[in-house]
């Protein structure tokens, strides 16, 4: 059982455990369970909390604690609730278990992505309203759905309604990733999601091999041959890293009646990834325009899903906000490496609508498994997490009164 302590290890841990047992998972997550779980939390910290249900089954909540000067802008500590799925034959113990083993590793889907956050979230503030802290600042913890599914019925949603508006936010913190090795990985922007999908067909009088067979035959040889530039860039620069460069990747294809019977229509879905530093329009749009193009007549092509929003968050030394973060992790001995989110997370909602976010998750000494197999953090790295954001909490809460906060 979790003692009382604030400052118990094992108060901490056990808590991450009893989170990760919460079998949030897509496709069916009991977010009711996780609603229950966060009503109790409130409870114990003494702060309010709120249930806005943005769509139908789909609550975002929101812990406040309020500041000494409320009408600044606020500081959110966001993170999701939900995960995405497991092939339980490929783990070594049950994904839902939360088993530590002699090493202290704790195997549990979400250990990474991103319950281990949210609990390091929550500990920090207990550990500091237990020490009689005061901020100047607003904190809102907010717990959101269906990040892993989109967010459509999650953040995306949640950022047009009044409800968000009236939280009043400065600034963010969101979701990074593990970094295999001594430094820290923050991410201040994140590559566009666009997935596309192409019908190829020919029509009656249009020899079959001479249409869709061509047609494919030279899609996927465009494809293969920008897959492969992309490869040679990040092979031949220590620069780049995935999230600086554009991915495309065929995902499903669809047709056919027979193996000796040329498909009368295919389907063919892409799963494009567009750094915020690429035109769009040009680089992005037109390429795929002038692939369609030259792969012939027959052609059409839409896109299920097209963010274009491109929006970065500061990094400058002089931005006070990134000032604050960086000084706060150069006083802890952290070395920060900044770079571009090569997936999608809830950010990129906050982001469009104009307010900074970090994406940061302080993992360091581990290897990346989110979505994978045998996802695990170990235990002192989960609690040096609570130290971190302990520090950055109240330097980000005591940013001193901006332009913005008029």
């Amino acid at each position: 059982a979790r003692t009382s302590d604030p400052n118990s290890i094992y108060s901490s841990v056990t808590l991450f455990r009893e989170y990760l047992r919460l079998r949030t998972v897509h496709p069916e997550p009991d977010y009711d369970a996780a609603l229950r779980f966060l009503d109790g939390i409130a409870e114990e910290l003494g702060l309010p909390i709120k249930k806005i249900e943005v769509c139908p089954g789909r609550v975002v909540s929101v812990m406040t604690w309020e500041g000494t000067n409320p009408s600044l802008k606020t500081i959110l500590l966001n993170s999701h609730t939900d995960v995405v799925p497991v092939y339980q034959e490929h783990w070594k113990y049950d994904a839902f278990a939360a088993v530590k083993d002699s090493e202290g590793n704790i195997f549990a889907r979400g250990t990474q992505d991103m319950k281990s956050v949210t609990i390091q979230y929550i500990e920090a503030v207990r550990r500091l309203k237990a020490e009689g802290k005061k901020l100047m600042r607003t904190i809102h913890l907010m717990f959101v759905p269906d990040e892993e599914v989109g967010g459509h019925k999650g953040m995306e949603t949640f950022v047009k309604l009044p409800e968000f508006q009236e939280l009043n936010i400065g600034f963010a913190l969101d979701e990074g990733l593990a970094n295999p090795g001594e430094a820290f990985t923050v991410f201040y922007g994140e590559r566009n999601p666009w997935c596309e999908y192409s019908v190829l067909y020919h029509g009656k009088d249009s020899p079959p091999l001479a249409r869709g067979g061509s047609a494919t035959a030279l899609g996927t040889l465009h494809v293969c041959d920008f897959c492969s530039r992309v490869c040679h860039r990040l092979n031949t620069s220590e620069c780049f890293t995935l999230g600086d460069v554009t991915t495309v990747n065929m995902t499903m294809v669809k047709g056919g009646v027979a193996y000796n019977v040329i498909p009368a229509e295919m389907d063919v879905s892409f799963d494009l990834r567009i750094p915020p530093t690429v035109n769009l329009q040009v680089c992005a749009f037109e390429q795929i325009k002038q692939w369609c193009k030259e792969a012939g007549e027959g052609i059409t092509y839409d896109f299920a899903q097209k963010h274009m929003n491109q929006n970065m968050t500061s990094t400058d030394e002089s931005d006070p906000w990134w000032n604050a973060f960086s000084t706060t992790c150069k006083a802890m001995n952290m070395t920060l490496e900044k770079e571009i989110f090569p997936a999608a997370t809830d950010s990129r909602f906050i982001r469009a609508v104009g307010l900074p976010a970090i994406g940061f998750s302080p993992m360091n000494r581990t290897p990346i498994l989110l979505h994978d197999h045998n996802e695990f953090l170990n235990e002192q790295v989960f609690l040096k997490g609570i130290q971190v954001y302990e520090r950055l909490v109240v330097a980000l809460a005591n940013v001193p009164a901006m332009t913005c906060d008029a």
